[in-house]
């Protein structure tokens, strides 16, 4: 099973009040000054030193780093994906299918450099948010955080263990893409990681063609609880999985691309405020064999034509499929392709 701190939930994950630690002994390095992370001197040659600029400030890596940890939400598959093994990475909770906290395209990238077993990365249990102490036990030379939502003290301390590469804009909005980017700069691998883009895009074109009523369908993607559908969270154009939904092909409708974020990734919509995003032709949300019945039957919800319609795609809450697509990387998006794609290509064929 794999696990990961529950982002798919409506709000970011932070840590806590700040823990003291005596990290100076394990500090490889603190953020100092360069240019943002377009402009790297990384440059996907492998240059060191290089410069990443994220939102509370910028980031130098003076040497190529061999021991990397990563922290938050599936930002080690980027390095899994180039050929590195973590040192240390977040254990994953949401979709974890069988109880030991790595998803399974993970696993299969761990057992394909030889990281399993007694080589397996240590896992971090990020519960009650980054636990820092574990991660200055493994002295990583880098610590990747490209998509998190780190708050500004997780980013302080974690870079007094050593230089940590945080999101570069919004939390929770790095997109797969830019997450495999910064962090693929920050190893010297910036060229591997585009070459590793450019497959998964190739994938994606290729499903899509067999898949053809997905392309050009408007969607609204939701966060909701059946037990208590007097509101639902609608996740903002600033989020991955949304995005993902774009490079499927779909669209959003006005009324979500409209939304004031605020730099959230969801906003809250009463229950009598639905009708704001009538305009979407398919409802994505998390659940079971039995919620299109429970959101068809509510006198509010069941008016969407959407879910009037049973245009709807159900991702099974809390396993590998919904967290794959949830937080997509380099390997969660081929793991999941097809079964996603399917799903997207039924709710399309009943679309009015």
């Amino acid at each position: 099973m794999r696990t990961a701190p529950t982002r798919r939930a409506l709000r970011p994950l932070v840590a806590g009040a700040a823990v003291t630690l005596l990290l100076a002994a394990c500090a490889t390095g603190t953020p100092e000054g360069g240019s943002d992370a377009t402009s790297s001197t990384a440059a996907g040659d492998g240059a060191f030193p290089v410069t990443l600029e994220n939102t509370f400030g910028e980031t130098t890596i003076e040497t190529q780093p061999e021991a990397v940890a990563t922290v938050a939400w599936g930002n080690h598959d980027v390095p899994l994906a180039l050929g590195v093994v973590p040192v240390g990475m977040a254990a994953q909770t949401f979709g974890d299918d069988d109880g030991d906290g790595i998803h399974p395209w993970t696993y299969e990238a761990l057992e394909e450099l030889g990281g399993t077993g007694d080589a397996l990365p240590e896992l971090f249990d990020e519960t009650d948010g980054i636990d820092y102490e574990a991660v200055a036990n493994t002295a990583p030379d880098v610590v990747l955080a490209a998509y998190s939502g780190l708050s500004e003290d997780d980013w302080t301390t974690l870079s007094e263990i050593a230089p940590t590469v945080s999101f570069p804009e919004i939390a929770w909005g790095t997109n797969w893409r830019d997450m495999a980017l910064t962090n693929g700069r920050a190893l010297g691998l910036e060229d591997e990681a585009q070459e590793k883009i450019d497959e998964v895009e190739q994938q994606i074109e290729d499903a899509l063609g067999e898949r053809p009523d997905v392309a050009g369908k408007s969607v609204a993607y939701a966060y909701l609880d059946p037990t208590d559908l007097s509101s639902v969270g609608i996740y903002t154009k600033v989020d991955a999985r949304v995005q993902l939904l774009s490079d499927l092909g779909m669209t959003l409708p006005a009324s979500v691309e409209a939304f004031e974020d605020d730099g959230l990734f969801y906003v809250d919509l009463a229950a009598e405020q639905i009708d704001q995003v009538a305009d979407a032709d398919i409802f994505v949300t998390y659940g079971d064999e039995n919620l299109l019945a429970t959101l068809q039957a509510d006198p509010l919800l069941g008016k969407l034509p959407a879910i009037a319609n049973g245009a709807v795609v159900v991702l099974p809450d809390n396993t590998p499929l919904a967290s794959a697509t949830s937080g997509p990387t380099v390997l969660s998006i081929p793991w999941a392709l097809d079964d996603y794609l399917d799903l997207l290509q039924a709710a399309a064929q009943n679309v009015k």
